[in-house]
């Protein structure tokens, strides 16, 4: 049996490199929609971040979510973004 490669990104909170499907991914389409990505698998630029409220403010304070989507975060994101990572999983 041959295991597949685990994909790896880095949260732009923390730079820690983690298991793709640990991390939570905004994306911003092509039509420039800046939302969160439950499937990991939407067309467009993507960013990830650490299920941890303390990497999504780290990523807000720098501009490191903007910046690496190249768009202004709306604040319904960050919103959506602050209550997911506030509710129990």
């Amino acid at each position: 049996m041959q295991h597949r490669k685990q994909p790896m990104r880095m949260c732009l909170g923390c730079n820690q490199q983690r298991p793709k499907r640990e991390l939570i991914r905004v994306v911003r389409s092509p039509e420039g929609e800046v939302r969160l990505d439950p499937t990991g698998k939407a067309n467009g630029r993507g960013a990830y971040i650490c299920p941890d409220p303390a990497c999504l403010q780290k990523a807000l304070k720098n501009q490191r979510l903007g910046h690496a989507l190249e768009a202004n975060l709306p604040p319904e994101t960050i919103e959506e973004l602050t209550l997911r990572l506030a509710a129990p999983s």
